[in-house]
């Protein structure tokens, strides 16, 4: 079953009025790779009348006013990506297509989404039911945030977009809370999770550098960063808040993660695994093509790269589904009409980390001031910091033993023709698995690749590598001989795909020089995949490319700023 989105739906199930209304910036695709259907599926499931109006025009009333106004909360969200990196590239140019939008066509997400989708609610309905705001957009930029593309700090979203909450993070155990709380009249200032706006503050959390001072200071705004990016996990960390003008951001502490049962009945649910047909018959969806046939196996990731948001956004910890859930949504698959034996991608935010975690994490939350995978970060209380050592924590202990079953397994359903690992690999945690590592990759090369492997070393550079929180090209170089030292004994003529990025902070055109040289000698090609750095809210990267600062040792570090230097940096990795 769809979610409904129109009156006549509503009629069929009999529902004369909704409890919840969710409005999203993507079009209304039924899977769980959309975060507006597990929401909605799973306040279904517990019994709350819930509809979809997808990509409302914000223009006129003929949308938001469609399902008529919710009894308890509307919950609105700009998709599954901040609406100014889906509508602008890194340098500022509009983006004309779009992937989650019928026909492709660039022309139904606004700009900060959030914001204009609660104006348009609060057009329409005066005095309305608690606007609650969700997923990545609002998530990070929860509060105070550098915003690149009006080179200012701004406050949190609640304030601009003049919303009653913020569920941040993955938001799947806070909505039915906040949802229970809003129907039985408790306090839904009291769910984890959660943010909202107080006349006081909360004394018995702590208080991060204020909206003001983080606008006039950049010392205080990587204090206030610190501070905020420490206290994401569940079981360690406390909660915040900011001044914003006389007003007060509460964040409260961050909900508990799902443990394994929830998280299968998660993707266990009904997904109708295609467009609703009220916004299909506008056109194809190019996202469906591969998110029809995914499969995430877990949540979160402890990589850490400085540039991305997930360890902000998922957390640090991993959480895994059950290999039955998995096997259970791949046969699933096999009794859809447009199947045709091929899984896209199996995995998460990098594939292999499926199946383990640190012990030491999951019974005490995640460490202070050590990270799982990267360059150890700067402690000035340390008398001998190692500030350029790259190593994954020996408490880790990567094993790809789960990983292995698991993708045999799904290999021996019938009807499974092929299935692809499309989602990132940490090519370090395959090195550091002394067991099941090279096994891993045997695998991966024999059965879950196809001509090319795409793994993301994003530069050569120690001191750059370092400012992303990557690994060593000494590491990469190890990995490289392993690859092709399969591919040789197979027989296999397959080739390594590099992701590479540049202008990130403390890179410089001699560093692109120095990359190209690097990739021509040592692996032997010219890159093709080649970013450009764009700096999203609350990341570290971000915060270094504001800040002209490495955040640690609060030292000035080079930061290209000029679009045409920008482009240059890749031009001089990717021109022949």
């Amino acid at each position: 079953m769809f979610i409904p989105t129109t009156r006549e739906e509503l009629k069929k199930l009999g529902w004369s009025e909704l409890d919840i209304i969710l409005i999203s910036g993507d079009t209304y695709i039924d899977s769980p790779y959309s975060g507006m259907a597990i929401i909605g599926k799973l306040l279904i499931q517990n019994g709350y009348k819930v509809g979809i109006i997808a990509q409302p025009d914000y223009t006129s009333d003929k949308d938001i006013t469609r399902l008529g106004e919710p009894t308890l909360f509307w919950g609105v969200s700009s998709g599954l990506v901040d609406s100014m990196v889906a509508n602008y590239t890194a340098l500022k140019k509009f983006r004309n297509s779009d992937d989650f939008t019928p026909g492709e066509q660039n022309t139904r997400r606004p700009d900060r989404a959030n914001l204009i989708y609660s104006n348009l609610i609060r057009q329409y309905f005066k005095n309305t039911v608690p606007i609650v705001l969700g997923g990545i957009e609002a998530s990070l930029r929860r509060v105070a945030h550098y915003d690149f593309w009006t080179n200012k700090i701004r406050g949190s979203q609640l304030f601009d977009a003049k919303a009653d909450y913020i569920i941040y993070g993955m938001g799947e155990k806070s909505v039915l809370e906040l949802a229970d709380a809003l129907k039985t009249k408790g306090d839904a200032k009291d769910v984890r999770g959660v943010c909202y706006i107080a006349k006081d503050p909360k004394d018995e959390y702590i208080k991060l550098p204020s909206l003001k001072e983080c606008q006039e200071d950049k010392y205080k705004f990587i204090e206030m960063f610190h501070l905020f990016y420490n206290n994401n996990d569940p079981l360690s960390s406390q909660g915040l808040y900011q001044e914003h003008n006389g007003r007060y951001l509460i964040q409260n502490p961050p909900q508990f993660y799902m443990d394994e049962k929830e998280i299968d009945n998660v993707y266990d649910l009904p997904y109708e695994r295609d467009v609703h047909p009220y916004y299909l018959k506008d056109g194809k969806v190019k996202a469906m093509e591969t998110i029809r046939f995914s499969v995430t196996t877990h949540h979160g990731c402890y990589g850490e790269c400085n540039f991305c948001a997930i360890s902000v956004h998922q957390g640090r910890t991993i959480r895994s589904r059950s290999e039955r859930s998995i096997l259970n949504e791949v046969q699933e698959f096999t009794k859809n009409p447009k199947w045709k034996g091929i899984i896209s991608d199996v995995g998460g935010a990098t594939a292999n980390m499926y199946g383990y975690e640190c012990d030491k994490k999951l019974g005490e939350g995640v460490c202070p001031e050590k990270r799982c995978t990267g360059f150890k970060m700067f402690n000035p209380n340390n008398k001998n910091p190692k500030h350029d050592e790259y190593k994954i924590c020996p408490t880790l202990k990567p094993n790809h033993k789960r990983n292995i079953t698991l993708l045999q397994n799904i290999r021996k359903i019938p009807t499974v023709k092929k299935v692809f690992v499309n989602s990132g690999i940490r090519y370090d945690l395959i090195n550091e698995d002394k067991f099941y590592g090279d096994e891993y990759l045997k695998e991966i090369v024999t059965h879950h690749v196809s001509g090319q492997m795409k793994i993301a070393p994003e530069h050569s550079e120690t001191k750059v590598l370092k400012m992303m929180g990557k690994p060593s090209k000494d590491v990469l170089k190890d990995f490289k001989t392993k690859f092709e030292a399969l591919n040789r004994d197979s027989g296999k003529k397959q080739f390594l795909t590099y992701y590479m990025i540049a202008a990130h902070p403390g890179c410089s055109e001699q560093d692109m020089k120095d990359l190209k040289n690097f990739a021509n000698s040592d692996l032997k090609l010219s890159p093709e995949q080649v970013q450009i750095f764009t700096p999203t809210p609350s990341t570290y990267s971000t915060l270094m490319y504001y800040t002209e600062l490495d955040p640690w040792k609060l030292e000035p570090i080079f930061v290209e700023k000029d679009i045409a230097k920008k482009q240059k940096q890749k031009d001089l990795v990717t021109k022949k």
